[in-house]
Order: C-alpha cells, then sequence, then structure tokens
C-alpha cells in the first residue's frame, strides 16, 4: 500500500529562560505568545464539546538566551518571599530539577550509551529553562525532558482566560477595568519515544501556575493551580506491563484522596482522544488540570509524587521490552500508531496547536513527535490480532486495574 513517512528534527519542548538576577536597567521585551502549558486550563474539557478556545492574546516575556551553565535557580531575587527556596515557587522549581535529572539518568542508563544533549536559556528579567534531548540512541529514538520557569505579563482578557473555572469574580472584578497581570509559571514536560515496537511510548507534564497583580492593579486577584500527568502510548498491549502502569498512578493517586485515580484516569482517556479516528491515542494513565479547590502544599505534595512516580512506573516496562526481537510487521504498526501519535499532537493537544498558531519557537513546539511515523491507505487490522486487539483498547477504553 501506499505509505508516507514523517521526520521531525529536535531540540527542546519549551524554549525557556532565566537569570537569578533581574536587570539594574530595564530590558526591551518582546511581546511574543503565551507558553503552551499555560493556556487556560479549562479548555481541556471545553475542547471536543463544539466550544472553541480564545483568539490568540499577546504576552509580554523577555527574549530568551542561552547560557553556558546551570543558575542554581530560575526565580527571581526580585519576588521577595517567593524568591526563597522554601517558597511554593522554590520547591516546585526543585521538584521539577530534580525530576528532570533523576528520568534523564534512568533514560541514560536504560539507553546504555546515549547521551542527552542539553540547552540551558535565561531572560534578563528572570526565569529560564533546560531543555535535554536524547536522539538516535541504542534504545531511544528521541527523548526530551524540559523544565521552565517562567514570568511575563498578560492582558486583563489573556487573564480571564487562563483563569480556573472554580475562581470566582471579586467585587473588585466587577466594579474596576482589570488591568495587566503578572504571572509566573513553571513545569516539567517529556516524551519518550523508544525504537522498539514492544516497548511504549510515554508522555508525562507537571506544571504550576500563579497569577499575582501589582497593589495599584485591580481587578485581578492571585490565582493558582497545578495541572499534569503520564499517560503511556504502546504499539502492543503486554496486560502485566499495563496493569503495572496504571497501579503505580493509581497508587500514587491514592496517597492523596482515593477519588483521584478514577477520577484522573476517566480525565486522561477522554483529554487523549482523536475525534475524527474515534479511539484514543494510547491506554491513558491519569490527567488533571485546573486544581486549586484543595490545600496548596497537598497538591505540591501530589504532583511531586506522581513525578516521582514516573521512573518505577516506567523503566521496569522499557526494560522487559527493549531487547524483544521483532519483525518488519512489529516496525510497520508502530509506525502506524506513531502517526495517530502525530495527528493528535498536531490536531488537538492544546499545547502544539496554540503554539503554532500564534507563531511559537517550531523546535520546542514538535520535539514531542517521534522522528518517524507512518500513514496506509485504510489500513485495516486483521480481526483478533494483536494489532487489532490494541486498537480495540483505544477505542473502548478499559479499567486495567
Amino acid at each position: 500500500m501506499p505509505t508516507a513517512t514523517l521526520s521531525s528534527s529536535s531540540l527542546t519542548l519549551f524554549p525557556l529562560s532565566s537569570s537569578p538576577t533581574p536587570p539594574r536597567i530595564p530590558c526591551t521585551s518582546t511581546t511574543l505568545t503565551f507558553p503552551s502549558f499555560l493556556v487556560k486550563p479549562t479548555s481541556v474539557r471545553m475542547m471536543g464539546r463544539g466550544s472553541h478556545i480564545l483568539p490568540p492574546k499577546a504576552v509580554a516575556i523577555e527574549k530568551e538566551t542561552p547560557e553556558n551553565e546551570r543558575p542554581s535557580t530560575f526565580l527571581r531575587e526580585s519576588d521577595g518571599d517567593n524568591h526563597s527556596l522554601s517558597s511554593v515557587r522554590g520547591r516546585f522549581e526543585k521538584m521539577i530539577r530534580d525530576a528532570q535529572d533523576c528520568v534523564c539518568q534512568a533514560i541514560e542508563a536504560a539507553d546504555g550509551g546515549g547521551k542527552f544533549k542539553e540547552d540551558v536559556w535565561s531572560r534578563p528579567g528572570g526565569g529560564g529553562g533546560i531543555s535535554r534531548v536524547l536522539q538516535d540512541g541504542a534504545v531511544w529514538e528521541k527523548a526530551g525532558v524540559n523544565v521552565s520557569v517562567v514570568y511575563g505579563v498578560m492582558p486583563p482578557e489573556a487573564y480571564r482566560a487562563a483563569k480556573p473555572a472554580s475562581s470566582t469574580d471579586s467585587s473588585s472584578d466587577l466594579n474596576h477595568k482589570p488591568g495587566p497581570v503578572p504571572f509566573f509559571a513553571a513545569g516539567i514536560s517529556s516524551v519518550l519515544h523508544p525504537k522498539n515496537p514492544f516497548a511504549p511510548t510515554l508522555h508525562f507534564n507537571y506544571r504550576y501556575f500563579e497569577t499575582d497583580a501589582p497593589k495599584d492593579t485591580p481587578g485581578a486577584p492571585r490565582q493558582w493551580w497545578f495541572g499534569g500527568g503520564t499517560d503511556l502510548t504502546p504499539a502492543y498491549i503486554f496486560e502485566e506491563d499495563v496493569k503495572h502502569f496504571h497501579s503505580v498512578q493509581k497508587s500514587a493517586c491514592d496517597k492523596f484522596d482515593p477519588s483521584f485515580y478514577p477520577r484522573f484516569k476517566k480525565w486522561c482517556d477522554d483529554y487523549f482522544y482523536i475525534k475524527h479516528r474515534g479511539e484514543r491515542r494510547g491506554l491513558g494513565g491519569i490527567f488533571f488540570d485546573d486544581l486549586n479547590d484543595y490545600d496548596q502544599e497537598m497538591l505540591l505534595s501530589f504532583a511531586t509524587e506522581c513525578a516521582n512516580s514516573v521512573v518505577p512506573a516506567y523503566l521496569p516496562i522499557i526494560e522487559k521490552r527493549k531487547d524483544v526481537p521483532f519483525t518488519d510487521r512489529h516496525k510497520a504498526w508502530q509506525q502506524l500508531r506513531r502517526g495517530r501519535y502525530v495527528e493528535f499532537n498536531l490536531v488537538y493537544d492544546r499545547g502544539t496547536t496554540f503554539g503554532l498558531k500564534t507563531g511559537g519557537r517550531i523546535e520546542s513546539i514538535l520535539v514531542s513527535l517521534p522522528l518517524t511515523a507512518r500513514w496506509e491507505y485504510d489500513h485495516q487490522p486483521e480481526e483478533g490480532s494483536e494489532e487489532w486487539k490494541l486498537l480495540d483498547a483505544c477505542i473502548n477504553p478499559k479499567e486495567w486495574i
């Protein structure tokens, strides 16, 4: 059958930047687009329900510059108490940087030779990031693990779009026209594509967001929320692998609230839905966003537990499957499923589509894509085959544990 092959280059997941101290002389800001991982959390649930995302809003963020060394923190000193490593901002940044180190060490160890390329970014007024990509290794076709800390100012329209649905307008919101709203955000994002078709792809992403208006800017109360998730996308189903993966997710959730796993598992199944195919991208995991209706300390601990669960949930599966012999038929099916991955990311993923529509950094936006993918005209796996079983599970989500 006729086929098509897609190839993408890679650099970083988000272009980020930082400088531990603000400049004494104000720097000229460049108007860039709203960072993809900060797009309105509630719009996740609106997508696919006949609604639409608001038109892109410009956000003032200084242009990033490359750095030769990693700073001890990307937080700016002018944050005052928020600059402290004991603050929520400081502890979340430490968590995502520790998680990046832990995951990258595990990925390199599993590969047995491949090394991550690292780019460090900074901005004069504060914020920054560390982007790491391993490509064409022994085990990994492409693996990206990025962290970022971002400071910026959004117009009131973007602030209203970015507020969690659970937040309510105060009387000051109703009586005053809000001015530009400063925001802070930090996150880790990763996509790991192995070469072996029996080894699954993994995606995870954890983030924290705050808005904090100056005292002389009425109508913009402080808001904060957490979001994230971890999901598995195999080409072939090994039930023990999927059960192990979901068991680790459930264990992390159950430490905080027994309702979290079933709620976030369904949210994950609903979000990673390829509407034009009528199927999910993979076999799910957990996904949550817009979380601020619990104690902030509890949610920080929960996000930390989830990020720390990535390696024990995923690497044992990789160790079991990375050297399993496979045929050209198995590889072709993996490439077809990678095509579905591409379709979801380019058509439905709100971070990717927002970045593409608003002129974001293309290498960073597309780093989540595999090096290669495949499309065949009207491909239908034989009913009862291993390929059919995977497709059936993507069409009809299962309770794995």
